[in-house]
């Protein structure tokens, strides 16, 4: 009993000290429009595996005066004991994982407290925002000596205001960084990726006008696409303006007022070309408040099912596409934050004939999305609700509703973004039916354009007979699914003998298919982890997916190795999932050269 109520007065103070921390302000859209301050570089850092500068040794939370939020200059006065210095302490590069900067940080899960000490010049007239694109998975965040706002998620932006709170010199910001699993976290404790810690995207200041234009949807009419319709958020006391929307390319421009809550709605004739992955064309749109401006480049398209097909602009698409994990390209493999990693990693994409990209299994940072959308790929993008989670958890699924909430805000107006997925491979199950057709609505509330859909998985009806069951398919646009017949299931010739039917007619797209394999590591075609064997595989796979009818897409697993804790057999995996057409350092296998040959002829 004595046990029991010490953890449960742990759990209440923990949640008391938490709920105690500010939320962040609503996510402000489309940053890169916006003056902005970078914050990224070398920031100070200390390793809290037991989190001693949040608790104390009784377990209770420390007092920000107390914490190591607190803004201490540790070397005025050596009378006074410190039991930590972030001023002697080793640096961390932000952005960044912590994993592979550090040899002894590799497999580390828990705290690390950052610090970037920087000066500021507030300006009157303006409001000020520390924007980060991601902190994974929990962050505090403090300035100036107190805690300002929490987040939780490991893959979407997040910005807190801070106007007023900036000094001209000096000014401490503070981020406790936690990546431990939790049973009821999304994702949760069991994941085939690499939990990788840290200030993993850029942090920047942020400026804005006092009364701005935070929110934004510009898009095609869904049922007239000679018409632009959308919607403009202002934040600020100075709510009812006039905001002018113009596209100067197409000479159209329509004026609206916003009321007390800063909103408005508005609609505008265009004639544009529309995007698509051939002609990806971007329009300057401008959207003018009375005290704000900002520019962002949208493109014009329309993306619906009809019977199995998948239609981009009233015609019919095969999505020759990809899956990808938001990992460094080259041999310092860790978590990808760049536009130049997005740009090499794309452009193998488009090497090898895709139209059409997958990027799992979380919000990939948005140089992805936006350099995708430069090159003419369609993106499928979803939230890590993966596997196994708490789906009856109330808790559970306000989280995974924040993440998704967050990546139809930041990406909405991406012309490239066609599938919102909301789950992979998860269990058959009534709460989970619950769970998902819950945030498959509010998908649709938010973004009624774009097709939704989750990676399901496939059903043996007898031994060469294979279907999907799963109840979702009532819910979702496609039916999408992962299957592995030739490595998870018998060998590769077992895909000669495979026959696909579906009772629903909707589009088929196999959104997993594949096996492993070392890049340089060759033998006969039976022997597992050669290249030969993934060349033999990928071959008799696109034969078979030749035999689907109703097949509109496919999205081989992966584009490159990736890390991952589960891959344990030294001298073959070393910590990474070998799944990949191309190697963790870049070479590409033969199974690559199957995928280009397959594309080249749909």
């Amino acid at each position: 009993m004595r046990r029991l109520l010490a953890i449960l007065s742990f759990v209440t103070a923990s949640f008391l000290a938490y709920a105690s921390e500010g939320t962040p302000a609503p996510q402000i859209v489309n940053v890169q429009g916006r003056h902005t301050i970078s914050l990224d570089g070398l920031w100070k850092t200390i390793v809290d595996p037991y989190e001693n500068g949040y608790y104390n040794y009784r377990m209770q939370p420390h007092s920000d005066a107390s914490s190591y939020f607190a803004d201490r200059d540790f070397d005025a006065d050596r009378t006074v004991l410190y039991e930590y210095n972030f001023n002697s302490d080793r640096t961390l590069m932000v952005p960044g994982d912590w994993n592979t900067q550090r040899e002894t940080l590799y497999y580390y899960e828990g705290t690390v407290w950052y610090r970037n000490i920087f000066d500021y010049k507030p300006a009157p007239d303006k409001r000020v925002f520390v924007y980060f694109g991601a902190a994974n998975y929990d962050a505090v965040v403090g300035l100036n000596g107190k805690k300002i706002a929490r987040h939780v998620g490991g893959y979407t932006p997040f910005n807190v205001e801070v106007t007023g709170m900036l000094k001209e010199e000096g000014n401490s910001l503070i981020v406790k960084v936690d990546n431990k699993r939790h049973t009821d976290g999304v994702p949760t404790l069991n994941s085939d990726w690499w939990n990788y810690g840290g200030l993993t995207r850029s942090v920047l200041l942020v400026e804005t006008p006092m009364t701005f234009i935070r929110d934004y949807s510009v898009q095609l009419k869904q049922d007239n696409p000679k018409m632009v319709e959308g919607w403009v958020r202002l934040d600020g006391e100075q709510s009812e303006q006039d905001v002018v929307v113009e596209i100067p390319e197409l000479k159209s421009k329509v004026t609206v007022r916003t009321d007390k809550d800063g909103y408005a709605s508005f609609e505008m004739k265009v004639k544009p070309q529309y995007w698509c992955p051939e002609n990806p064309k971007l329009y300057d749109v401008i959207l003018s408040s009375e005290t704000d401006s900002v520019k962002d480049r949208i493109g014009f398209r329309t993306i619906e099912t009809r019977g199995t097909e998948i239609l981009l602009n009233g015609e019919p698409v095969f999505c020759k596409g990809v899956s990808i994990h938001e990992e460094m390209p080259y041999s310092a493999s860790g978590r990808a934050y760049s536009e130049e990693h997005a740009r090499t990693l794309l452009g193998w994409a488009k090497e090898m004939g895709c139209n059409f990209v997958r990027l799992a299994h979380y919000p990939h940072n948005e140089h992805m999305v936006r350099v995708a959308e430069e090159m003419g790929l369609m993106v499928w993008s979803e939230i890590p609700v993966y596997w196994t989670i708490q789906f009856d958890n109330p808790q559970t699924y306000a989280n995974a509703e924040s993440q998704l909430v967050d990546m139809i805000t930041r990406d909405k107006n991406r012309a490239n973004v066609i599938i919102w997925s909301v789950a992979n491979e998860t269990p058959h199950g009534v709460a989970r039916l619950e769970f998902l057709k819950r945030l498959i609505a509010k998908t649709r509330e938010m973004d009624p354009t774009r097709l939704v859909s989750a990676a399901m998985e496939k059903d043996n009806i007898d031994a060469t007979t294979v279907t999907v069951k799963d109840e979702l398919i009532e819910y979702v646009d496609l039916i999408s699914f992962n299957q592995y017949v030739g490595w998870y299931d018998g060998t590769s010739e077992k895909c000669d003998r495979m026959n696909w039917v579906f009772d629903v007619k909707k589009p088929v797209f196999i959104s997993e298919f594949g096996g492993g394999a070392v890049y340089g590591r060759h033998g006969d075609v039976s022997e597992r982890f050669t290249e030969e064997y993934q060349e033999d595989l990928y071959q008799r796979s696109v034969n078979m997916m030749d035999r689907i009818e109703g097949l509109a897409g496919t999205t081989p697993w992966i584009l490159k190795d990736f890390r991952s804790p589960r891959r344990q057999i030294v001298g073959i995996q070393d910590d990474f999932n070998r799944k990949g057409l191309i190697s963790d350092q870049g070479g590409k296998k033969k199974a690559f050269y199957v995928m280009k040959k397959w594309y080249e002829g749909k």
